[in-house]
């Protein structure tokens, strides 16, 4: 099963572009969030974002874009 996690703050000004930044996001496999934690390595999202994690995906709202390619996929979302 894949895993949420989330990016960063948008700050004032920024383009839509960077409106990711303040989603979580679901990463395939699950353990690539945790192996980026560790090691500071980027993950990739399903929506093609890539990070590093270093925020509580639960205060953010999921990215639609994941959540679109994973019901797709046939995936159960998480709730958060």
């Amino acid at each position: 099963m894949a895993s949420v996690d989330e990016l960063t703050r948008l700050l004032p000004g920024e383009t839509d572009i960077e409106e990711r930044d303040r989603m979580a996001h679901i990463v395939f496999p699950a353990s690539a969030v945790t192996e980026a934690i560790v090691t500071g390595t980027p993950c990739t999202a399903l929506c093609g974002k890539t990070w590093v994690p270093n925020r509580d995906p639960k205060k953010y709202p999921l990215c639609p874009t994941c959540k679109e390619i994973a019901e797709g996929m046939g995936w159960k979302v998480p709730e958060i």
